[in-house]
């Protein structure tokens, strides 16, 4: 979506050229004078607009306004949260006149935290998946006017979120395609389009590479499948050399069989979604690429399909993973914590200043938190506050889970250095014990985003979670330095690049 940023008073804004027009007005309103102004006070009057957020009133040429549509929207409190929902249900109600421009305008001030809701629940509300389904419906809204009363003030928080939006709808497209339009491969090749942008190298390892880095138990994972393994390195370049990286790794299962210890078929299909770690990578690589930051990152995502022939892993086996340390595998399906356990050993080699792996890993965590919140276990308690403080300022929120030593008892195996599952109770810790194992050298995270990366039913599809958490703590640790956009006239548009 093309968004564009501008100074609009209600006043103003009642005279844009414009498909529909949409109001968002918090409640109580101290609105100045004018068609739009007067609109909302006689709306409230008669308890045609309710102030619970999202509640709406919808209009056909009212007087004195030029767009021939327009939603008063209320936004309750007005808090980020608010916003968010009152612009998804504004959206929401003038899609169907399939609207090429729309101006949306704040009634009140807004700050950096409700611009950037109020895009991304614009940019979720008008999302279409296409890349096979190319009959579909195109997105409707081609172009999105904020309408603030002071542009200049949110320049930079405009820039930001339309990086996020970006990087969110990479992670979405690529989270959405079946897997065998998303094989190890094709998922490398997205990589390296990556690296057409400026301060973004690629490298792209195979089969023969892994191996000679010793990383057995990655290897391991990917010999039942004929699609060759990948292993992508993505370098964002945003700071001095000297300065330490921030490491993110993704799991990358591009389809879940579940191995030898065979799924059940139902929902089965949905194990495409087991590479929604790995796509959030790539996601903030495409944000990263547009903001620009002050800090270095790297993107580590081992990939490889799960799959059944005569070469796959069976339970019972033992590999030896790249720290050197063997892992008996009782179970093929808990296969993500095999392939990352190599990438937190090679992450290693970059001396980071924090490690943050990113995973679909158990159905446990899914149990525990639902499709609210991810997962989040650290063992560094300023990065954890750091995520968490992110997670709330993003609305793509986390929860910390603990790491006792106790939970890592049910790991000891008879014939390897550990085994690569637990019993049942606290599947998603024990999973994250095991993490934990290969992570001692630096200050490490671990989002299991098992339950918030996906929807199931007739929402179905990708949620491009947890980008939005990790552009918020990339951009919160960035030095001041951030490359900032040239200066600009209040009253003109600040566009971003249609997609």
């Amino acid at each position: 979506m093309d968004f564009q940023l501008k100074t609009l008073s209600l006043t103003q804004a009642a005279t844009e050229k414009a498909d529909a027009l949409i109001v968002l007005a918090a409640s109580p309103g101290d609105e100045a004078t004018g068609p739009l102004a007067s609109l909302l006070a006689l709306a409230r009057e008669a308890d045609d607009l309710p102030a619970k957020a999202g509640k709406l009133l919808q209009l056909y040429r009212p007087e004195g306004v030029t767009a021939p549509r327009v939603v008063l929207v209320s936004a309750g409190d007005g808090t980020p949260a608010s916003v968010r929902t009152a612009v998804s249900a504004g959206v929401q109600a003038v899609k169907a006149a399939n609207p090429k421009r729309v101006v949306m305008v704040f009634a009140q001030p807004v700050d950096a935290a409700g611009l950037r809701q109020a895009m991304q629940a614009a940019a979720d509300a008008t999302y279409v998946y296409t890349t096979t389904k190319p009959k579909a419906d195109a997105r409707t809204v081609r172009q999105l006017v904020l309408g603030v009363p002071d542009a200049a003030s949110l320049e930079t928080a405009f820039r930001d979120s339309s990086a996020t939006v970006a990087g969110i709808e990479f992670a979405k497209e690529w989270g959405n395609r079946p897997a065998n339009h998303c094989t190890p491969s094709l998922l490398g090749e997205a990589a390296k389009a990556l690296a057409e942008f400026p301060r973004i190298k690629c490298e792209v390892l195979g089969p023969k590479d892994v191996a000679k880095l010793g990383m057995g138990s990655f290897a391991a994972v990917a010999q039942g499948s004929e699609e060759p393994l990948r292993f992508i390195v993505l370098h964002y370049h945003g700071a001095a050399k000297s300065d330490a990286p921030v490491v993110l790794v993704g799991k990358g299962i591009t389809f879940d069989t579940g191995g030898v210890s065979l799924k059940p078929a139902a929902e089965m299909d949905e194990m495409k979604f087991d590479m929604c770690g790995a796509a959030s990578v790539l996601g903030v690589f495409r944000a990263l690429a547009e903001c620009k930051p002050a800090i270095n990152v790297v993107g580590l995502i081992p990939s490889c399909e799960n799959m059944n022939d005569g070469a796959a892993l069976k339970p019972g086996d033992v590999v030896t993973s790249m720290s050197g340390q063997t892992i008996e595998v009782l179970n093929t399906d808990a296969e993500g914590r095999l392939i990352l356990c190599d990438a937190l050993s090679y992450a290693k080699r970059f001396e980071p200043a924090a490690v943050i792996d990113i995973a679909t890993l158990t159905g446990a965590c899914v149990v525990a938190l639902g499709g609210v919140r991810s997962g989040l276990f650290s063992t560094d308690d300023k990065l954890a506050a750091a995520l968490e403080a992110a997670g709330e300022q993003s609305l793509d929120r986390c929860w910390r889970l603990p790491l006792d030593d106790d939970y890592a008892e049910g790991l000891k195996s008879n014939f390897a250095d550990v085994a690569n599952i637990a019993g049942r109770a606290g599947g998603a810790i024990t999973a994250a014990k095991f993490l934990q194992r290969f992570a001692s050298d630096y200050a490490w995270a671990h989002l299991d985003i098992a339950g918030t990366a996906w929807k199931s039913g007739a929402a179905k599809g990708s949620t491009g979670r947890p980008v939005g958490l990790l552009m918020n703590y990339l951009i919160n640790r960035a030095a001041p330095a951030s490359e900032a956009p040239a200066a600009a006239a209040p009253a003109a548009p600040r566009k971003r690049k249609p997609r």
